[in-house]
């Protein structure tokens, strides 16, 4: 129901309260991921946030990837609008009956969270008509797959059956103390983590706890069990997912948690199937705390699930439409990569999506069946963390709710030898000492069915040395829908392997860790492989860093040296990691790159890694990365109190899964400061060059051979002066590309010579002496010149350079801090001959990387030495630069540093200038290729009148930009009173205001000649015949989406009429019989009927009264004859007893109505009702268009509101089978104009309250949370902006009401003149009269290949399934 997508620490992090910003994005992301998409990630010892992956015994990255090799832009969809005010995407829902699953992500090794690189000007520009897809992307980058709110990547693997009844706490081990002898040392076992527990109940099951107090009184609960799409049959391809989604939505008893503000979810992949709850610990309701009721939704999805008939026919219209939704061309090339490197196992064909003919015809009984196979306690394992203290308790919880469940027993697969080979392992998880009784009983073996000893349980052929004759040739994948080239190079590795000896007496193991052969007797033979490296020693966990080392030094040569000119390539990735899903270590060298410039980058990327493996590392790249992942470890193990229970559980899940020794930070730091004095230069070097043999020396004999090439293309091209022509390629043509780089001469690599500083200590004395910086007033009103709140811990300061600085204290990120510099303009201020220029112009600045005298590489090191990560990005209203660094070694200083020589001393290159123009050219000529990013496009141009500034640059505009465009465009919106500057981190008062005077107070004051032109943004007069379009796609598969989209106002109440919603909300009033109710007049026999639930009340005259409402708070004063009336009302009742006197319960009253007054009159009344607005609606978007009607797999409501551009819009996404798209959006448009008819319900309101209000509570301890809640606080742009929008942020959400909802609903644009669709399709038979190229179009009128289709063509033939 989901893939993990990465959180986002490095990038634009914000509020969930005050975030307002929708998106339409790939149809393959649900709405419900947001929480897990912005979460932090935690890093094992290993698991750098800053170096390209070796991904062994790792964690999650805590930061999304900001790769320098191919720099990203931000997850973009074509109608967002992305952070203006706190970067956060507020009008997003994150529903608990929100269903969406991740069983298709094929390829989940791509899938994972990429840790972001250190360096300088990694581009995050957005469109607002753009996916979240790079002008670079690669096809065979896959898309991130929501898999819900919480949910590891790669989580737990079974291991051989263990004794029941056992809990074991983990208690730390020597770490190695009183070393002598290095083999000695590295022999010893690592550390385990010693707040872990252990254990298995009698009938098998496994549980883990780890008590965890972040978030406070909350917990979450995962029941993995270890059957997946693997398990399956040749006609139960599917299946393990179907029973996913019947057993998840089935769930009375899951049902039931709704109410208590827990999320649940659910995922399948290939080896497991998660069933996972995130709740708090007790709610003000409940008696007791809810880890019971929780137990038991989780015991009624796993062992007791209804396959009602009606149930599974629901959940099989979802499951077809998820499968067309998915089927992308990212998901395609996946396909093709998983198909060819597992070509020998079942993985390559059991992808958890499964079978359209067959999913189509299983009945209850069939998916009963497989059920019945897999789905037994001893083959589940329970994980639960969070703010749980009493363990024995929890342990009697576990005990009570699942001890009784049972099962018959199959004869164990894989027999005596699997227990021989397999070591059996404390409460069945690996690495762990056994100090466990055996088994309970006979009788308890013949009850308990037994799980794989292995998962996934597939055989793999090896890369080994020696067979080069077996090298399979590449293999192509061409499609028409891919734009550019990408080649990968995979190497299967082999840790070690069993086999029974010729006399068929002795197991002979041989291990590729070194080389040696050792035998023994079993009781029974069995050829075996063991395909991960264990990491349980320290000697394991030092062939791991030895490895990051090697492959951190390529990654930053090829960035370095490459983008200070003109690559070849778009990116070239090494990744070496071990999979869980897949059960074996994949090596990987990954190529990207322009279609016409394929050949010379497949050469430039063997030839870098022919010179790493023949000449290693320098000495000086060893000292800096290795000081570099210390420091980055030694921050980790700071940081081990504010980690969140979700981060730490996927820690545990994805360790045990690979069969590591699960550490907590401090233990992993410590282990790594252990070893980090045994690695030396040669050992490095030699481990490394292993790793790269089948690439530095391919096609020799002593080589492993690559498991599989395959190379993934287009099928037409553009060239210039010819347009679209057909591509050609073959296999012999990419080996002959492979043997050129490895015949090319090569040289050793020079050392260079790394700035420890950018600005000398000489330097910025003489700056201050010359520019003498100071804080000044904030207001001319104000002789303050420093504003500190108590409450928020917030301070604003102002300098004499007239830049504003906020900036709070936090320790939540032990010396740690985050930095964003925002400036006003943005791509709005774009005039209409330069068109594209700003975000051009922040790309070529991004592509540059220079500063002052010092080269892209000297300073892309400097941020290494620092752990500085930067990263740069335009938006519509503005252009943002991002910093997150560590204050050790005065890693704040430095990056203080870089800002003051981004603004001072950037650096415009020519040739940098061509890149991005050329990757927004290629990008814009890919839109066509792409259903979701053209039928966005051809939206948001109708409704915004083909305004630019939210699109994509189009050739033409891209023709007529110059260098001193887009530098103009760009450095004239960095002047005085237009820069804000925000940090959060743990610092002293001290240090930061130093800081901020030696570098920004020392940055040149700026004046602009004129203020900002922006044009006004203008909605497409309606009616008009463009309302209603459509897009036909040729594609070999049949898919469908569609968006419709509206009107609404900013985040401030302005709308693009010039109106100001906020003065026109008024307070209640009633008069001589009348009520002036919200803007209504209302007679008063109906405000009885609307309001007679009232506590009426006297007030000690006997000329009125006043009538409190009990959900609602609002307190009306009723005149005399107006109580007459009421008095003598028949269905008003006078309370006979009240349980508190009159004062005290109107003075409740009274309370509850100052805040809701406050509301009304506060300025961000638009963006708290809105965002609940959204809330209620996806609600039920999702249960009537997907659960009742089944309609679609994916539908979302999601807000647009900006905060200086005068307007906003409201965007609906839902992906549909061609056959049911057009009733999906009739669908979507009735519930959006349905609330009048059907009213919202105040436990609807309560609930959509409590989402929005825990993911708050959830994010409050970040620093990048509190970046977006700064923002703007000073901008004079931003005028709303102010304390109060922080301090009261929460009390606000809880005054809203029922009526409050109803105004902003009523500000929402959604009669059929204001509202716009699209409908794309695509398929065999779209688009075959489409012939024009994309030279011979007019720019403003559409795209080659798609069909622009208004009213009067509305009568088309639509694709059928």
């Amino acid at each position: 129901m989901a893939t993990s997508p990465a959180a986002a620490a490095a990038a634009a992090s914000s509020s969930v309260l005050m975030g307002g910003h929708g998106l339409i994005r790939p149809a393959s992301l649900s709405p419900k991921d947001d929480a897990f998409n912005r979460r932090r990630r935690v890093v094992g010892p290993l698991q750098s946030r800053h170096f390209p992956r070796v991904r062994i015994p790792v964690a999650r990255s805590q930061a999304k990837s900001q790769g320098i090799i191919s720099p990203t832009r931000k997850n973009n969809s074509s109608l967002q609008q992305s952070n203006s005010f706190l970067g956060e995407r507020g009008g997003e829902a994150s529903f608990p009956e929100q269903y969406s699953c991740v069983s298709c992500s094929p390829n989940r090794r791509t899938r994972r969270s990429k840790r972001f690189t250190p360096g300088a000007f990694l581009d995050k520009s957005n469109f607002s008509l753009s996916r979240r897809i790079s002008p670079s992307t690669d096809a065979g980058k896959t898309v991130h797959i929501p898999r819900a709110s919480v949910g590891p990547n790669e989580p737990h693997a079974a291991s051989t059956a263990c004794p029941d009844g056992i809990v074991e706490r983990q208690d730390l081990d020597s770490s190695g103390s009183g070393i002598e002898e290095l083999p000695g040392f590295l022999n010893l076992e690592l550390p385990r983590h010693p707040k872990l527990y252990r254990g298995q109940l009698k009938n098998g099951l496994r549980y883990l706890i780890l008590p965890n107090k972040v978030p406070p009184n909350r917990f979450e609960a995962h029941m993995e069990v270890h059957a997946g799409s693997i398990d399956e049959e040749d006609d139960e391809q599917g299946i393990a997912h179907m029973i996913e989604h019947v057993a998840f939505l089935g769930s009375k008893k899951r049902e039931k948690l709704l109410g208590t503000g827990a999320r649940s979810n659910a995922y399948t992949d290939f080896h497991h199937t998660v069933f996972h709850i995130h709740s708090p610990t007790s709610t003000k309701d409940a008696d007791g705390d809810l880890l019971p009721s929780v137990l038991d939704a989780l015991n009624e999805i796993t062992f007791h699930p209804k396959f009602l008939s009606s149930r599974v026919e629901k959940e099989r219209r979802a499951i077809l439409s998820e499968l067309q939704m998915m089927n992308t061309i990212e998901y395609r090339v996946d396909c093709q990569l998983l198909q060819h490197l597992h070509s020998e196992n079942k993985l390559s064909k059991r992808f958890p999506i499964g079978l359209e003919e067959q999913i189509k015809k299983w009945d209850a009984d069939k998916i009963r069946k497989f059920h019945e196979r897999w789905y037994f306690p001893a083959n589940a394992t329970l994980y639960i963390v969070g703010d749980i203290d009493n363990i024995p308790k929890t342990i009697l919880q576990i005990e009570a709710g699942l001890e009784n469940e049972t099962a018959p027993s199959p004869p164990n697969a894989f027999g005596a030898m699997a227990s021989f080979l397999v070591p059996k392992l404390s409460v069945g998880l690996p690495g762990s000492p056994s100090h466990e009784k055996p088994s309970s009983s006979i009788e308890q073996s013949k009850i308990m069915k037994k799980r794989h000893a292995l998962r996934p349980p597939v055989q793999h052929n090896w890369s080994l040395p020696g067979s080069s004759a077996d090298t399979k040739p590449p293999q192509i994948f061409q499609h028409e829908l891919l734009p550019n080239f990408s080649i990968h190079m995979f190497c299967k590795v082999i840790i070690a392997a069993f086999c029974l000896s010729e006399d068929s007496r002795f197991i002979r193991v041989f291990s590729r860790i070194d080389h040696s052969t050792l035998c023994w007797q079993p009781p029974c033979c069995f050829e075996f492989d063991v395909p991960v490296n264990k990491v349980r020693t320290y000697g394991d966990l030092r062939l791991v860093l030895m490895k990051r080392i090697f492959l951190s030094a390529l990654h930053f040569r090829i960035n370095g040296r490459y983008k200070s000119s003109n690559p070849p390539f778009t990116s070239v990735e090494l990744e070496h990691s071990d999979s869980g899903r897949e059960g074996c270590t994949v090596t990987t060298l990954t190529v990207t790159a322009e279609p016409r410039n394929w050949q010379n980058a497949i050469k430039v990327a063997v030839q870098e890694v022919r010179r790493l493996k023949e000449f290693g590392v320098t000495k000086g790249e060893l000292t800096r990365y290795m000081d570099a992942l210390l420091k980055d470890s030694e921050h980790m193990a700071a940081m081990i109190d504010n980690i969140s229970s979700v981060d730490n559980l996927e820690v545990i899940m994805e360790n045990d899964a690979l069969g590591h020794t699960v550490m907590d930070q401090i233990q992993g730091h410590e282990s790594l400061l252990a070893i980090a004095g045994t690695v030396t230069l040669e050992e490095v070097n030699s481990v490394g060059a292993e790793v790269l043999e089948f690439i530095s020396d391919f096609g020799k004999p002593t080589a492993p051979s690559p498991a599989a090439i395959v190379a993934c293309v287009p099928k037409q091209v553009h060239v210039d002066g010819l347009g679209e022509t057909e591509f050609k390629i073959s296999s012999d043509e990419i080996t002959a590309a492979i043997r050129s780089g490895l015949e090319e001469p090569i040289e050793a690599e020079p050392e260079l010579e790394v700035p420890t500083e950018l600005i000398s200590s000489s330097q910025l004395e003489e700056l201050k002496s010359e520019r003498r910086p100071s804080f000044i007033p904030l207001r001319p009103d104000v002789n303050a010149t420093k504003l500190h709140d108590e409450e928020t811990g917030i301070t604003q300061r102002l300098l004499s350079n007239e830049i504003a600085v906020n900036y709070k204290i936090s320790e939540s990120e032990s010396r740690g801090g985050v930095m964003r510099l925002i400036v006003g303009g943005g791509r709005a201020v774009e005039s209409a001959d330069a068109k594209g220029a700003v975000v051009v112009g922040v790309r070529t600045l991004s592509e540059g990387g220079r500063v002052g005298n010092f080269s892209r590489e000297q300073v892309e090191l400097f941020c290494v030495n620092h752990l500085i990560n930067c990263s740069l990005e335009s938006t519509e209203e503005f252009i943002c630069m991002e910093f997150r660094f560590t204050l050790r070694d005065n890693g704040m200083r430095a990056a203080f540093e870089l800002l003051h020589m981004v603004l001072e001393h950037s650096v415009w290159l020519d040739d940098a200038f061509d890149r991005a123009r050329q990757l927004y050219l290629s990008y814009y000529r890919s839109i066509p290729k792409s259903l979701e990013r053209a039928t966005a496009h051809k939206l948001i141009t109708a409704m915004l009148n083909g305004d630019e500034r939210f699109v994509e640059p189009s050739p033409l505009s891209l023709k007529n930009l110059t260098l001193e465009t887009v530098r103009d465009a760009v450095m004239n919106q960095f002047v005085g009173g237009n820069m804000e500057v925000s940090i959060v981190g743990d610092f002293s008062e001290e240090e930061i205001e130093s800081c901020i005077i030696d570098y920004l107070g020392t940055v040149k004051k700026r004046s602009s000649d004129r203020e900002q032109d922006v044009s006004p943004v203008i909605f497409r007069p309606s009616p008009t015949d463009l309302q209603f379009q459509q897009v036909f796609l040729k594609d070999t598969d049949e898919r469908a989406c569609a968006y419709i989209a509206g009107p609404a106002p900013n985040r401030w109440g302005l709308t693009v009429d010039g109106n100001d919603l906020l003065e026109s909300i008024g307070n209640t009033s009633v008069t001589h019989g009348h009520q002036q109710f919200f803007g209504r007049t209302l007679a008063f026999e109906n405000f009885l009927s609307e309001w007679q639930a009232f506590t009426v009340l006297r007030d000690g005259s006997n000329h009125a009264i006043t009538a409190a409402h009990p959900t609602s708070y609002w307190i009306c004063s009723l005149q005399f004859d107006c109580f007459k009336m009421l008095k003598n009302y028949s269905r008003f009742k006078w309370p006979n007893a009240p349980p508190k006197s009159d004062e005290q319960l109107l003075q409740g009253n009274v309370m509850q109505n100052q805040m809701h007054g406050k509301l009304r009159s506060h300025q961000l009344f638009i963006q708290v009702t809105m965002s609940l607005l959204a809330e209620i609606i996806n609600s039920r978007l999702f249960t009537t268009v997907r659960d009742s009607l089944g309609l679609t797999y994916d539908v979302s409501f999601e807000l647009s509101l900006f905060d200086r551009l005068k307007l906003g819009w409201y965007v609906i996404t839902v992906t549909s089978p061609p056959g049911k798209v057009y009733k999906a959006v009739d669908a979507c448009k009735s519930v959006l104009r349905g609330l009048h008819s059907n009213k919202i319900a105040q436990r609807e309101l309560d609930r959509a309250k409590r989402t929005i209000l825990m993911r708050h509570e959830g994010e409050i301890k970040s620093n990048a949370y509190w970046l977006g809640l700064l923002a703007h606080l000073q901008a004079s742009s931003v005028p709303g902006k102010d304390i109060s929008c922080i301090k009261e942020l929460t009390s606000l959400y809880e005054a809203a009401t029922i009526e409050d909802i109803y105004i902003a609903y009523e500000q929402l644009k959604i009669d059929e003149d204001s509202l716009y669709s699209c409908i794309g399709v695509a398929g065999t038979q779209a688009g075959e009269d489409v012939s024009a190229s994309l030279e011979e179009e007019n720019i403003d009128d559409g795209y080659p290949g798609v069909i622009p289709v208004g009213r009067g063509l509305s009568t088309m033939t639509r694709p059928t399934t």
